[in-house]
């Protein structure tokens, strides 16, 4: 427990060292070029050396003690993975480059005066570690529209899949269709220097992510709006665009849009599109009430339907987080937006009463440790509100955005020339043995 609480202690004087860092780049001039790849160029050779002196003057140094209980439930707690996109900190939540949530609402631009941040700007943060200008976020907009439009033998791809197929699975299946036109596998056939690599996974990334809406919403209106899919609009930006192309103009669409492109976007490492499965469970158990208390319960029914389900052996789903031990603060900017733009909503009013009501409850069980919400308790009922009612759909927005941190970390990767992770495994009978004195 000592190894954990010192990591922890690390990873809030790595955030605090990294907002200081942030503020002196400032003093010394934060790059104005409206050019991201020149920007990260500049960049790259600096961290490289960086990276150079941790591994001399630590390399040998211990990041903590494993435990058998990590090893079986599945590597949890365990730091292997350097990952410098963001850092989840156990009492702040979420950190991008050093910034939190509220921060990048109130910092990074957005499309309307006082609206929902821009997924363009946070991603230049992830790629460059500093806050861009509304210069530099048109600008890569503009970059990202030039290379949205989805190849011919990819839409023939999805055309030709059974009508049933998952869309995360039709999803996964366009984006490995987009191999043909990779850079970084022509360069790597002829030969390319590894010092290189970042280069052309650069612009695989920028491609992969320009393409992510037409090919999300090119699947959303297949499956779901019988084939008629929508052009997008030159005038609007990335996250816009998808929920244009899906069919969704309303503004408030096109700003929870921006806003659940840009709060899922990066979780450090080793989480993906599974995760949203969450979503779902809150759902149902969301319309199970609506079903037997209605759309306005009682505080006290509330309470007795909560005990009810803990008494039966299940969980309450959306509370409680793996890291967290405090209110997701995704959940938190999504109630604010909820109370902007729906607050009458019956679904939004539900949550709300949970929100009294369940913490206490999970608290007075005294078997869990983080009794507050998390993203999946809210992110559901905005879709919902919006007409995106399509749960099996939610997984491809979730992979849309969480592209966005994964990409950026792997352009990274190549530049900083991080090795395949290769954690070591063991057999039941290894553990046994090692313990048991046999």
């Amino acid at each position: 427990m000592r190894g954990l609480q010192h990591l922890r202690t690390l990873g809030s004087l790595f955030n605090r060292n990294l907002r200081e860092n942030t503020l002196l780049d400032g003093v010394r001039g934060i790059s104005n070029s409206t050019d991201l790849k020149s920007v990260l160029a500049e960049k790259i050779p600096q961290q490289q050396e960086r990276l150079k002196a941790i591994k001399k003057a630590y390399g040998s140094k211990q990041m903590g003690q494993v435990s058998v209980d990590m090893v079986i439930g599945g590597m949890r707690g365990i730091t292997g993975v350097l990952w410098e996109t963001s850092l989840l900190d156990p009492d702040e939540g979420i950190r991008f480059r050093g910034y939190s949530i509220p921060e990048l609402q109130e910092k990074l631009p957005s499309a309307i005066p006082d609206g929902e941040p821009l997924p363009e700007g946070l991603m230049w943060l992830l790629l460059t570690g500093e806050l861009p200008n509304k210069e530099q976020v048109a600008a890569l907009s503009a970059d990202l529209r030039s290379r949205a439009k989805l190849p011919d033998h990819v839409n023939a791809t999805l055309k030709a899949m059974h009508p049933d197929t998952h869309p995360m699975t039709q999803f996964s299946a366009g984006v490995l269709a987009l191999q043909p036109e990779s850079n970084f596998a022509a360069a790597y056939e002829k030969g390319i220097n590894k010092m290189q690599y970042w280069d052309p996974v650069y612009e695989d990334t920028m491609n992969l992510i320009a393409k992510l809406p037409a090919l999300a919403a090119t699947i959303y209106r297949n499956v779901y709006k019988g084939g008629e899919l929508i052009e997008a609009d030159p005038n609007l930006d990335w996250a816009a665009n998808l929920a244009h192309m899906m069919g969704f103009e309303d503004q408030g669409a096109q700003e929870l849009m921006r806003l659940y492109q840009t709060i899922h976007t990066d979780h450090e490492g080793g989480n993906g599109p599974c995760m949203v499965w969450p979503t779902r469970r809150f759902l149902s158990w969301l319309f199970r009430v609506r079903e037997e208390l209605g759309d306005n319960p009682s505080k006290d029914q509330v309470k007795d339907f909560v005990w009810a389900t803990l008494k039966s052996g299940r969980v309450v789903p959306g509370y409680g987080h793996a890291v967290l031990r405090k209110t997701d603060p995704r959940y938190a900017c999504q109630r604010v937006f909820a109370m902007k733009h729906l607050p009458d909503y019956p679904m939004f009013r539900l949550v709300s009463l949970f929100y009294e009501v369940v913490p206490s409850i999970l608290q007075e069980t005294g078997k869990v440790k983080n009794p507050w919400p998390n993203v999946d308790a809210h992110s559901g009922v905005l879709l919902q509100y919006y007409g995106i009612k399509e749960q099996n759909f939610y997984t491809v927005l979730f992979g849309v955005s969480r592209a966005i941190g994964v990409l950026s970390q792997a352009v990274w990767s190549r530049a900083l020339g991080l090795p395949i992770e290769r954690p070591k495994s063991v057999t039941m009978e290894v553990i046994e043995k090692k313990f048991s004195g046999t």
